[in-house]
């Protein structure tokens, strides 16, 4: 690293935990952030900032206005922008040290094995169980880690799925809900600070998944309801069939 490097990353090189040992293997990791909204602004600023190396951005969409009211990287003269490569340019501005690589469309069966070949863990910040499913499968395959978070009104659950050869999210929810039930933030709302909240804990799992620090929500759902700020964490099994036990409205979030 250089004495740049050493001074902007100094607060948490400091932590015995993570050393200069640890800073290195974050600015040695590649991890790729599949969407640029709510959840994926916030990740991808804290990544950033702890000095993740490579970070890898796929998203299809323009920023719009609606987005502005919790998707925190954009400002109104970004609508009409590709979320991908305005996000990409505002990352690289905060921290010139980091590789930052952006792919303008949607991750899909055709290509998600490609790209997620290339990195070492993925954060799913997408909106749509079809997504989900799709980044676990491709993980799977390859043998990768992904960080899930999903938000819905005043609610949000994490986890870490395919950590270790652990869980996969097919062993939390087997089967994709059907389309009416399955509700999004356009159609019942999202509080502005929870995908802020979520995000965070995406972030900080990425980061002791990388520097092997502390214990990771592999094998348990982190639920998380913002009206009364109660965390509840429920533990679930690689191979089991079926949902942890809450209240059917609770399962069905999206972003």
């Amino acid at each position: 690293m250089t004495k740049e490097e050493l001074i902007r990353y100094h607060r948490q090189m400091i932590l015995p935990e993570i050393g200069r040992a640890g800073q290195e293997k974050i600015k040695q990791a590649k991890v790729l952030v599949v969407g640029a909204g709510g959840l994926g602004c916030p990740v991808l600023l804290y990544l950033a900032a702890a000095g993740v190396g490579t970070i890898g951005i796929v998203d299809g969409d323009k920023v719009e206005k609606s987005n502005l009211q919790r998707q925190i990287l954009y400002q109104d003269e970004d609508i009409g922008k590709f979320k991908a490569e305005v996000s990409a340019q505002k990352i690289k501005k905060q921290n010139p040290f980091l590789q930052v690589r952006f792919r303008v469309e949607h991750l899909n069966p055709a290509n998600a094995v490609e790209i997620i070949s290339q990195y070492d863990l993925v954060v799913d910040g997408t909106d749509n169980f079809p997504s989900r499913y799709l980044i676990n499968d491709a993980c799977m395959q390859l043998n990768k880690p992904f960080v899930f978070g999903s938000i819905l009104r005043f609610q949000g659950q994490v986890s870490v799925f395919n950590y270790k050869d652990s869980a996969s999210y097919r062993c939390l929810y087997p089967d994709p809900p059907a389309e009416d039930e399955s509700p999004n933030c356009s159609e019942i709302g999202v509080l502005a600070t929870l995908p802020g909240i979520v995000a965070t804990l995406q972030a900080n799992e990425v980061l002791k998944i990388i520097t092997g620090v502390g214990e990771t929500l592999s094998g348990k759902l982190l639920v998380i309801d913002l009206l009364t700020l109660q965390f509840e964490t429920f533990r679930f099994s690689k191979g089991m069939k079926g949902s942890p036990p809450l209240a059917a409205e609770s399962l069905n979030f999206q972003k």
